[in-house]
């Protein structure tokens, strides 16, 4: 049982933390590019899962995510069930440590600079940035890209398997964003129609 693994999730998931602005939606793909591009420590389709599971469980999903990577990591590492525990509390530390020194840092200063125009433009700017965040989760979650040699986009086949995964797609999204219906519904629904056929 290597500590080196637990300090390389600690020190990726840190830093996933303290680079991320808009919530959990926007740290997906942060994510994503560590534990499955750039450390090879999961699969696409493990790591999707793993969204999904986020998704359906109560909390934050970026926390709930960084909370099942570390479970399964040290799990998939041979660490057994339960020592893999160990992973899962590594990782939800260390998501949201930033986020608690920098709120203690941030709410001493808000009230002498909240009224600044500098500090009401910055924040005005990070608002395209954080769609563009969630939005690039998505695409990650949808499609792979290969930069090497010719560039090629593909569908991530684990995830959209056939047709019917694209209308299930199509029809949530239609639902959320032009009907305002509520994401419980959406995927109590989805579960059940996915259930039923296949």
């Amino acid at each position: 049982m290597s500590m080196e693994l637990i300090w390389e999730l600690f020190s990726t998931f840190f830093v996933i933390g303290l680079l991320n602005f808009g919530g959990g939606g926007a740290m997906l793909s942060l994510i994503q590019n560590e534990v499955v591009v750039k450390h090879l420590w999961l699969s696409e389709e493990s790591f999707t899962n793993i969204v999904a599971i986020s998704e359906s469980t109560p909390g934050p999903i970026g926390i709930n995510c960084a909370t099942y990577v570390g479970y399964e990591v040290l799990h998939n590492a041979g660490w057994g069930q339960f020592l893999s525990i160990i992973g899962s509390a590594t990782t939800t530390l260390a998501v949201v440590l930033p986020s608690f020194i920098l709120f203690f840092i941030i709410i001493r200063i808000f009230n002498r600079f909240h009224s600044h125009p500098v500090f009401a433009s910055t924040m005005k700017a990070l608002s395209p940035a954080v769609t563009g965040m969630i939005a690039a989760a998505a695409v990650v979650l949808a499609f792979t890209i290969d930069l090497s040699g010719t560039p090629a986009i593909s569908v991530v086949s684990e995830n959209f398997s056939d047709w019917k995964a694209w209308l299930l797609f199509a029809a949530a999204f239609i639902l959320a964003y032009f009907k305002n219906a509520s994401p419980i519904i959406l995927l109590l629904a989805a579960g059940i129609t996915g259930l039923i056929i296949y």
